[in-house]
């Protein structure tokens, strides 16, 4: 047994010993998205600092806790705080929530988070129905003696954000009068913003918005054989598309003014895919 393995086994028995619920849907919360996790019917939280072995988030506003309840009648469990590669953390790591949420029983896999628009028609605020990613510039975490147990050693990525799901986003944003952009979003590692040179080279590969952390996540949950979905907040423009700098106050500031709608969708397509299933 590969010691990626083991500390993810370990982190299930200490998860298991504080909680037993089981979820059917595991929620990943970005920036400006953090205060949604309060709004549910809460049944547990548990502190990642409070499951051994457990990467801990350091960026600001990122509370760092798992959070179990209902969205509507849906058991969900959400990570209130992701932890980010530039942290330093190695990239098994940063997918092992991802992981752990697989085991406590979740077979579906949201994923939201801030980021830059490359798309010209873009502006700061828009929502993004993410469709496609481009992770060719950080490590996969699937690098390495491939886990068994997890899944196949060449996982097909061909429907990575799977389009039953995405299809039931688009028609609760209709139906919740939500303008809901679409497009391909890019990880880059992080954690200075991209440069301008950065941002055409990452138009002409076709990503239409820009962040530092989720699709490695994706590959690990596609690993394991989740459904997974995605919405990022279009927080700011990119470098080079605004006439001055970035920054992280107004990357944050941005996000908590769409939090309202962001949240509004999260929680009516999160009820929906449920009726779905």
């Amino acid at each position: 047994m590969c010691d990626t393995y083991k500390k993810l086994l370990t982190c299930y028995d200490s998860l298991r010993e504080r909680t037993a619920f089981k979820p059917q849907l595991g929620l990943v919360l970005g920036t400006g998205l953090g205060n949604f996790a309060d709004t549910i019917r809460i049944v547990d939280r548990v502190s990642y600092h409070d499951i051994a072995g457990f990467p801990t988030s350091t960026v600001e506003g990122h509370k760092g806790q798992f959070v179990f309840g209902y969205v509507d009648a849906v058991p969900v469990v959400i990570m209130q705080g992701r932890v980010h590669y530039y942290e330093g953390y190695d990239i098994t790591d940063v997918v092992l929530p991802i992981r752990l949420m697989k085991l406590m029983g979740a077979q579906i896999l949201m994923v939201t988070n801030a980021s830059g628009g490359i798309c010209k028609t873009f502006q700061a605020g828009d929502l993004m129905l993410i469709n496609d990613h481009i992770s060719s510039f950080i490590p996969s975490p699937l690098r390495g003696t491939n886990i068994d147990a997890l899944g196949t050693r060449f996982p097909d990525m061909t429907d990575a954000y799977d389009p039953k799901l995405r299809e039931i986003i688009r028609t609760t944003a209709r139906k919740e009068n939500i303008p809901l952009q679409e497009g391909v979003y890019i990880q880059l590692p992080g954690p200075q913003f991209e440069t301008p040179a950065e941002i055409r080279m990452a138009e002409r590969l076709g990503a239409d918005a820009v962040g530092m952390s989720t699709a490695c996540e994706v590959i690990a949950a596609r690993h394991m054989g989740m459904r997974v979905c995605g919405i990022s907040c279009v927080s700011n423009m990119a470098a080079g598309l605004t006439g001055g700098p970035l920054l992280h106050d107004e990357v944050q500031q941005n996000a908590d003014l769409a939090a309202p709608r962001f949240e509004k969708l999260v929680w009516a397509s999160i009820v929906a895919i449920a009726r779905s299933i």
